[in-house]
């Protein structure tokens, strides 16, 4: 089953939102996804993304934005890259990610960065295939919504 990477569209939207929320119950966070295809669209210009179509079917997607790093300058964060189980095991991650690290050459990034979940082993080792350090060092630090306007 052969599959092409593309750059995603605002057609692509609902697809990916699909993709997200199996992401949230891939990483055991069903409820947690409050966004909308209606968002994204508002949103669209603070992220871009690519998806792997396999059949007109949407089986993958690698959504990145530009972060600034006071240490070493312009960066790419990866989002999220997910592959939907089905289709896992077939070069798509391996291919998402590539594509997204080639943005951040062709874009002068000094850095890339993302996450995975601790028991994620099998991107982890994806990840360190593919040249990728893993820090266990740092943790997240988050404010929701109402954490930001209760501050």
């Amino acid at each position: 089953m052969e599959f092409i990477i593309r750059t995603g569209t605002d057609n692509d939207l609902p697809a990916v939102l699909k993709l997200i929320q199996g992401l949230a119950e891939f990483e055991k966070q069903p409820d947690a996804v409050t966004n909308t295809v209606k968002q994204m669209r508002k949103d669209r210009e603070h992220f871009d993304f690519f998806v792997a179509e396999i059949d007109g079917e949407i089986a993958g997607m690698s959504i990145y934005y530009y972060t600034y790093s006071t240490w070493v300058g312009k960066s790419l964060h990866l989002e999220d890259l997910y592959v939907l189980p089905d289709y896992r095991n077939r070069g798509i991650g391996a291919a998402l990610l590539p594509s997204t690290v080639a943005v951040a050459q062709d874009t002068g990034c000094n850095r890339m960065r993302w996450q995975v979940l601790d028991w994620n082993t099998e991107a982890q080792r994806l990840y360190r295939r593919l040249g990728a350090d893993i820090s266990t060092e740092w943790y997240n630090c988050d404010l929701n919504r109402e954490g930001i306007e209760g501050f």
